[in-house]
């Protein structure tokens, strides 16, 4: 015997799909600096974006994406909850061009190994990140302590030669 299954249709509720999301802000941000950090679509369409800039996004910038979405999305048919944001700048980084944004700027990076390091944002690629950090050392035969300059090389994929990135955040200062 066949049981009936209900489609997600006839139950009254339609899944949003995080890729048509992604379709209509980029469609939204195409031409300008800005760019998109993530989409999520959580249980009961509970959608949240995050949309950044090359030199940060103004409000209207998230006003006119979160107005390109909920105008392409019908609410009789998928009944949605939107929330269009900044990453704040306590969040860690998800996206390559957040770390292009902050070249030259301080960072801390917590490791694979569980090591936090600090220091300026020297250049960003596609695998990983330059990181120079500044020390005061006592040095070995020395009667002053030296400020001592380490570059690290870390990575987005752990390898032999470089520590992984699990995390990466602006340093703020005031």
């Amino acid at each position: 015997m066949q049981g009936t299954q209900k489609s997600p249709a006839s139950l009254g509720k339609v899944m949003i799909s995080e890729e048509l999301i992604t379709k209509l802000v980029h469609e939204k941000i195409e031409g300008t600096n800005y760019f998109l950090v993530e989409v999520k679509v959580g249980a009961g369409n509970k959608i949240s974006v995050l949309v950044d800039g090359e030199e940060g996004i103004p409000i209207k910038g998230i006003v006119g994406v979160s107005r390109q979405i909920e105008s392409s999305l019908d609410r009789e048919t998928e009944d949605f909850e939107l929330v269009v944001s900044s990453p704040g700048l306590d969040q860690a980084f998800k996206v390559l061009k957040q770390y292009l944004k902050y070249i030259g700027k301080k960072v801390e990076v917590k490791t694979g190994d569980g090591k936090k390091l600090q220091g300026i944002l020297i250049s960003a690629d596609e695998e990983g990140i330059v990181l120079e950090s500044s020390e005061k050392l006592k040095l070995e035969g020395m009667k002053k302590k030296e400020l001592v300059v380490t570059q690290y090389v870390l990575k987005f994929v752990a390898t032999e030669a470089a520590k992984k990135i699990n995390e990466c955040k602006v340093v703020i200062t005031f």
